[in-house]
C-alpha cells in the first residue's frame, strides 16, 4: 500500500485541530478527540495517522474488486 502524503495539521487553541489535505479542510477534532489524536501523532507516523483520522485510506474492497468479472482480463 502506497504510503499517504499531502497531510498537515494545525492545532487551533488548546482543544481543537484541524486536519488538511493538499491545501483542503479534511477533518476538525475538537475536545476529547483532538488530545486523543495529538497523543496518536507523537507515537506514530503522522501521515498514516492523519489518513486513519480522515477516513482517506483504503476501505478494503480493492481485492473484491479485482476479482470482479467486469475487471478480469
Amino acid at each position: 500500500m502506497p504510503k499517504p502524503h499531502g497531510f498537515t495539521y494545525e492545532q487551533r487553541g488548546e482543544h481543537c485541530v484541524a486536519i488538511t489535505h493538499q491545501g483542503r479542510a479534511a477533518a476538525t477534532l475538537r475536545g476529547n478527540r483532538a488530545a486523543a489524536f495529538l497523543s496518536e501523532v507523537a507515537s506514530g507516523d503522522p501521515q498514516l495517522v492523519m489518513a486513519r483520522w480522515t477516513g482517506s485510506y483504503k476501505f478494503g474492497n480493492e481485492r473484491t474488486a479485482k476479482n470482479h468479472p467486469r475487471n478480469r482480463r
